[in-house]
């Protein structure tokens, strides 16, 4: 069982290799592909916490018990690829985890905006502006750059410093980058499908979307090896008890979705 889930982690392995020399600059990423030797000895470490449908069935209240910060990936998890817009999806979500834990303790961590592929920051300084999230800068992409994250998080004065990655949440729709970054460093890991499908997803990266494609199959297809990936979860959390026992999810009833229904119609 575990051969067969190393060897589709290889495969995994020969493609991002063999598109290294087309990719456009989010889709290299050195870092996934070292770290891929961790995952084939330990294929746990690509199976999040948390699995949700997109970040707004989160609940940030009960998240605040466990963490003090909350890093969210971009493209696919708040906005559709390359733009500067929240998703309609995502708004609710991104206005709860701003309103639980503040403006200084949520952030953005992208592969592209904010790396040595944004010369002079520029987008990230555009996403800033637009969105009102501030984006960490950092050099080595993920499942790297922990110190810079916690970097962002620390002031000089000390006050409420964040020194134990623990106290920190992961938020993607990545499994080799945003739910093994996690994961690595024991954070709670929150994995969530990409936001956008057909026309609203036209701008995503090819390769890094088919990457992501063969991700979700090996761990949620309904097949042997990601059943067991799933039911030999060992990621245990520091200060997370369990779903079981403190739930995060939202379950969303057909009351529920009524109200937000008659809400969005307000708006409009």
């Amino acid at each position: 069982m575990l051969n067969n889930v190393r060897f589709l982690f290889l495969v995994l392995i020969v493609v991002l290799s063999r598109n290294r020399s087309i990719a456009m600059v989010q889709s290299f990423n050195g870092k996934a592909i070292l770290t891929l030797a961790s995952i084939l000895r330990r294929p746990s470490l690509i199976v999040p916490h948390v699995q949700v449908s997109d970040i707004s069935e989160l609940n940030y209240n009960v998240l605040k018990k466990y963490v003090d910060a909350v890093v969210f990936d971009k493209d696919n998890t708040l906005t559709a690829p390359y733009e500067n817009i929240v998703h309609k999806d995502a708004m609710k979500g991104l206005q709860s985890a701003l309103e639980v834990f503040g403006s200084d303790r949520v952030a953005i961590l992208s592969n592209s905006a904010g790396t040595l592929d944004d010369p002079k920051y520029d987008d990230a300084i555009e996403i800033e502006k637009a969105m009102g999230i501030q984006v960490i800068r950092h050099d080595e992409k993920k499942p790297g750059g922990l110190n810079e994250v916690l970097n962002h998080f620390n002031t000089e004065e000390g006050d409420n410093n964040i020194t134990d990655p623990a106290r920190i949440c992961v938020i993607g729709d990545r499994l080799l980058t945003d739910v093994v970054f996690g994961n690595l460093y024991g954070m709670l890991s929150v994995h969530t499908l990409p936001l956008c499908k057909g026309d609203e997803n036209v701008k995503d990266n090819k390769i890094a979307s088919s990457v992501r494609s063969v991700e979700n199959k090996i761990l949620y297809s309904n097949w042997f090896g990601g059943r067991w990936l799933q039911s030999s979860k060992k990621n245990s959390h520091k200060y997370w008890p369990g779903e079981e026992e403190s739930p995060l999810v939202i379950v969303l009833t057909a009351e529920t979705n009524n109200e937000e229904e008659e809400e969005s119609n307000k708006e409009n």
